[in-house]
């Protein structure tokens, strides 16, 4: 092996990474060459130095990683074709997948692989530098885009960054309230979508808070969101435009659990109406409690449970 050769594969070599036949090519080589086992050297001195180092993550940390990964979990659940050529996600996930391709594995420089972990660990812990204004580091999410080593030892690292702004007040507050709304509708984080209606359903007085109920009960694709949206409707069940939207999620829903609490919200206010419905639900219901649970509701309004 040569010494370029040897200089690129010590990081793996050293956290026990190679093929057999290469470590045992390494050992060889560091035998006899002094300048390899200088650099074997500073490795172990740099892995100690990492060890010894204890980072205290920002109290807001775990909040954040929680919604990352509801947004990646959601994300793998959409069809590829749906998502983004510049989506983040994909972008780290196919670059690493492309540094172990078959034929290539050492032919990448080993610390490729080294500038992406550290660039992807500094986007979520180094502060950054403050930009002009009030910004501090910690208003500042920076994500790793493309780095790009050239052959003069030069880096170029593509960083994206968005500043952020922490807006707090009552949730009487108008501005809460628009921004509450935009949450509920965030399409790529179904747990902000749940929080959002969570605080939102306890003013559905709010027209504007009612319609958003139920946008989220008709279309939200997360079935916690839909039964959080029928908790805040449940004062307003006896409303006509809101006894036609629930009919038709009780027909068309795919969950059990939103049908079951559907049915509930629709017989708080008995009419020919629910009759039909119910009627219409046990003649096509797959669901044998859901079923069990519309025949009680048909009976306790002494209607037929089949229809005529």
């Amino acid at each position: 092996m040569t010494c370029d050769a040897v200089a690129k594969a010590i990081p793996l070599y050293y956290y026990g990474e190679l093929e057999p036949a290469v470590e045992d090519g390494m050992e060889e080589h560091l035998q006899a060459c002094a300048g390899c086992r200088h650099q074997l050297e500073r490795q172990r001195a740099l892995a100690a130095e990492l060890d010894r180092h204890r980072m205290v993550p920002p109290p807001d940390l775990a909040a954040e990683c929680r919604h990352e990964l509801i947004r990646a979990i959601y994300r793998e659940q959409v069809p590829a074709e749906h998502h983004h050529s510049s989506d983040p996600w994909s972008l780290f996930r196919a670059g690493f997948e492309s540094l172990w391709r078959p034929g290539i594995r050492f032919t990448r420089p080993a610390g490729a692989v080294a500038l992406v972990a550290l660039g992807f660990f500094a986007a979520r812990f180094v502060p950054t530098v403050p930009g002009p204004g009030n910004l501090t580091g910690a208003d500042v999410i920076s994500s790793i885009r493309s780095v790009q080593p050239d052959n003069a030892g030069r880096v170029q690292i593509a960083v994206d960054e968005t500043h952020r702004r922490v807006v707090s007040g009552r949730l009487d507050d108008q501005n809460i309230q628009r921004l509450l709304l935009a949450a509920a509708r965030e399409q790529d984080n179904p747990g902000v979508r749940v929080e959002s209606v969570e605080l939102l359903k306890d003013r559905s007085a709010s027209s504007e808070v009612r319609s958003a109920l139920l946008e989220a009960v008709t279309s939200d694709a997360n079935p916690g969101v839909r039964l959080k949206a029928l908790e805040g409707l449940k004062s307003f069940s006896g409303d006509a435009e809101v006894r036609k939207t629930l009919a038709q999620v009780l027909l068309e829903d795919d969950n059990p659990a939103v049908r079951i609490q559907v049915i509930d919200l629709l017989i708080a206010h008995k009419d020919d109406a629910t009759v039909s419905v119910l009627q219409t639900l046990v003649g096509k219901e797959d669901n044998s409690y859901v079923r069990m649970r519309c025949q009680n509701a048909l009976r306790e309004m002494n209607a037929s449970v089949g229809t005529f």
